[in-house]
């Protein structure tokens, strides 16, 4: 069966860190760029960074840049983002998808996770 799971979120404090992990099953990651999409309660849904295929290339939105940071282990077929210096604007839920192809410069999808909720809070 194909599919991709998060896990990681969770309940921290402002300024808090949490690893969010992105893998699959029932095929391999390595053929795909990946992207994160986070969507809050009320809000369209945000991509919020993606990785290509062989992990060279790395995109961020804005108001992650220089607190996240995307990364992959195709070993494990998995790929992971890292959030430091959580804010308070960044509770949503987290969802992952596979990039139809090698390059972030797509935008078409073929998988998606079913997302894990990340909750920043004081």
């Amino acid at each position: 069966q194909v599919q991709l799971v998060e896990s990681g979120g969770g309940l921290v404090p402002p300024g808090g860190s949490l690893r969010l992990s992105c893998a699959a099953s029932g095929f391999t990651l390595n053929s795909f760029a990946i992207r994160w999409f986070r969507q809050a309660p009320g809000k369209e849904r945000e991509a919020v960074s993606c990785i290509g295929s062989n992990g060279t290339s790395t995109y961020y939105t804005n108001s992650v840049k220089g607190r996240f940071t995307i990364s992959r282990d195709n070993g494990k077929n998995t790929v992971y983002l890292q959030m430091n210096n959580l804010r308070l604007k960044d509770t949503a839920v987290y969802t992952c998808a596979t990039v139809r192809g090698t390059s972030c410069l797509t935008n078409e999808y073929d998988y998606w996770g079913q997302g894990t909720q990340v909750t920043v809070s004081s």
